[in-house]
């Protein structure tokens, strides 16, 4: 992993998730866990989904909770929650499985992915092989990697590693450099996430910005700081294939009305 000047929270969340893969590790040994991702049904091609012509494509997001916004859904029905997704036009639907800071479950993405019939993104703080067999065995169509957190060659590697079990990879950038990191690896999806890691405040300049150095053939997911069409219309402008959103939907009193008027 790359030796970072992160923020407080963030240089917690990074200790407990090696805390956390070291604790699974010993429970259920790679080997294992390798053996449950050959053997588990393949996915829905989460590629396929996003980058498919036509309407809008909408990642709709499974969270129950973030350091920034605390608590965002006390009784978050997963399963509900990832059928009115579907039923709204939703494309994917992703799900954050961190458990000590957002408050996720590896487990929610079999139930969401059962409940929707629609491919399914892990969002986590991934560093380790380990967690891709694990992502695999889940049943995700994808998993997302953080090049903030991961040297050149720990995300070729990883992405070589999804790549042999089937998942796709949302390869998420902040800023000029981190995409350059990203193509290079060899990256076909980018998450330009809106949120600036340090900061934590959100622009969606970011993605404006960011979206003109995506060549073609890459696919760009927006992400962060996305609530209203116009918001749409201007990523849309910007050259996003698809946007994810998460916190807009969780916190409103129906999601699904809510992610229709988007589309």
């Amino acid at each position: 992993m790359k030796t970072l000047e992160l923020t407080h929270i963030l240089a917690r969340i990074i200790k407990a998730k090696r805390r956390r893969v070291e604790d699974s590790r010993i429970r259920v040994p790679e080997a294992i866990v390798r053996n449950m991702a050959s053997v588990t049904p393949r996915p829905i091609s989460f590629h396929a989904a996003i980058g498919a012509t036509g309407a809008r494509r909408i990642i709709a997001e499974v969270k129950k909770a973030s350091p920034s916004g605390g608590v965002l859904a006390e009784e978050l029905d997963v399963e509900a929650l990832a059928r009115a997704y579907a039923g709204a036009g939703a494309a994917a639907i992703s799900v954050v499985t961190e458990q000590d800071f957002f408050r996720g479950n590896l487990g929610w993405v079999k139930k969401a992915g059962e409940a929707s019939r629609l491919p399914v993104l892990r969002k986590d703080f991934v560093f380790d092989r380990y967690q891709i067999f694990e992502t695999r065995a889940a049943g995700a169509s994808a998993v997302l990697l953080i090049v903030a957190m991961l040297r050149t060659e720990e995300l070729k590697a990883l992405l070589a590693s999804a790549g042999e079990v089937g998942l796709d990879a949302v390869v998420e950038v902040h800023d000029e450099a981190e995409l350059e990191e990203a193509l290079e690896a060899g990256a076909t999806i980018v998450g330009v996430n809106n949120r600036n890691l340090k900061t934590f405040d959100v622009s969606l300049e970011t993605s404006a910005r960011l979206g003109k150095m995506i060549p073609d053939g890459v696919l760009f997911v927006a992400e962060s700081g996305i609530h209203c069409r116009k918001d749409i219309d201007f990523l849309t402008e910007a050259g996003a294939d698809a946007f994810l959103i998460g916190e807009h939907f969780v916190t409103s009193p129906d999601p699904a009305t809510t992610l229709r008027g988007l589309l």
